[in-house]
């Protein structure tokens, strides 16, 4: 099956009982109310909003017509989706789905991820066919530990959990830590000059981090503009002999969670230290930066996730600025018989 051609592996009408199509600009609006729906049943810490859909669809990398399956029922309600992603030169693709909780139990999670899977062996063949990679189609697919019936279905569809992290809170009623920085190294403000070197130290500081790939200027885009993005809450940390970005927090806000969970958080979505600067507290800095900044602006506590088997012992890190986990996620994984 050409990789352009998603038609051959679109869940079956008779069985699901729902239509089946590439989600497009004109489905934002429903598609966004599924996501919205399910979230208020089952309560995820993050889900994907309006904004994040709409770079889904921008996507070079991840044509919406190859890469997106929307699940409409007869009165034109989306009930279903499922997407996967996938750099070119990369060794996995990563899914996301979700049902309609009204419409779970009925075999639709089964459909999707099976499209999913045809979807990902042809993105590999044509990946491979153009020299980019070699490696075996490999799925992976994140959730929280809450989620019980995702991975049951998961775990019957030949999955395993092979990673494990942590959602950590730190309470800004505390006492706020006090870090310094290096003589020669300097904090400032997160602004339109510093994306491209951020983008670059970002590449640099999670080289050696599992799961990670380089962020191209298109993906580094969507990270920026982010609908939940906060620049003022975020910060770099500058090296003033060379000018060189040495580390940055970026930070996010999210009204919405706030009114479904109950408290008002700061939430780093990215932390990282180029190798060359590890050792000199600026991890430190940016945290007790990041508190500061999240506690002026009212909020109750400050968040982030971390990997439990982060190699730069970032874990450890966050437990000594106060953080303590409440929630954990594990990525499943499963390396697909070619067919």
């Amino acid at each position: 099956m050409p990789f352009e051609d998603a038609s051959h592996s679109m869940p079956d009408v008779a069985v699901t009982g729902l239509q089946w199509r590439p989600a497009t600009l004109e489905d934002l609006d429903i598609w966004a109310a599924l996501i919205a729906r399910t979230a208020a049943v089952e309560h995820p810490a993050w889900f994907e909003k309006r904004g994040d859909l709409i770079h889904v669809l921008e996507s070079s990398k991840n044509p919406a017509e190859t890469s997106t399956l929307l699940g409409v029922d007869g009165d034109g309600v989306a009930r279903a989706y499922g997407r996967i992603m996938k750099n070119p030169t990369g060794d996995k693709a990563t899914g996301m789905a979700c049902v309609d909780p009204e419409w779970q139990q009925r075999g639709i999670g089964s459909a999707v991820l099976a499209w999913q899977e045809a979807q990902v062996r042809a993105r590999f063949q044509s990946d491979e066919a153009a020299g980019n990679t070699t490696a075996p189609p490999r799925l992976r697919i994140q959730t929280e530990e809450q989620h019980e019936h995702q991975a049951a279905l998961l775990m019957g569809h030949g999955y395993g959990a092979v990673r494990w992290f942590n959602e950590m809170h730190r309470p800004l009623s505390a006492e706020l830590p006090h870090a310094r920085l290096d003589g020669g190294l300097e904090l400032r403000n997160l602004d339109a000059s510093l994306f491209e070197a951020v983008r670059l130290a970002h590449n640099d500081a999670f080289r050696d981090h599992w799961g990670s790939e380089p962020r191209d200027q298109e993906s580094w885009r969507f990270t920026i503009e982010e609908p939940t993005a906060r620049h003022d809450l975020s910060a770099v940390v500058i090296d003033g002999g060379t000018g060189e970005v040495a580390g940055y927090q970026l930070a996010s806000f999210d009204p919405d969670a706030a009114a479904d969970r109950g408290f008002t958080e700061g939430y780093t979505e990215l932390l990282g230290v180029r190798r060359a600067y590890r050792g000199r507290g600026i991890a430190q800095a940016l945290l007790a930066d990041a508190m500061r900044r999240y506690s002026e602006a009212g909020m109750d506590v400050a968040s982030l996730d971390v990997d439990s088997a982060n190699p730069t012992g970032a874990l450890e890190l966050y437990l000594g600025m106060g953080y303590t986990p409440v929630n954990r996620s594990m990525t499943w994984e499963r390396v697909l018989p070619v067919t």
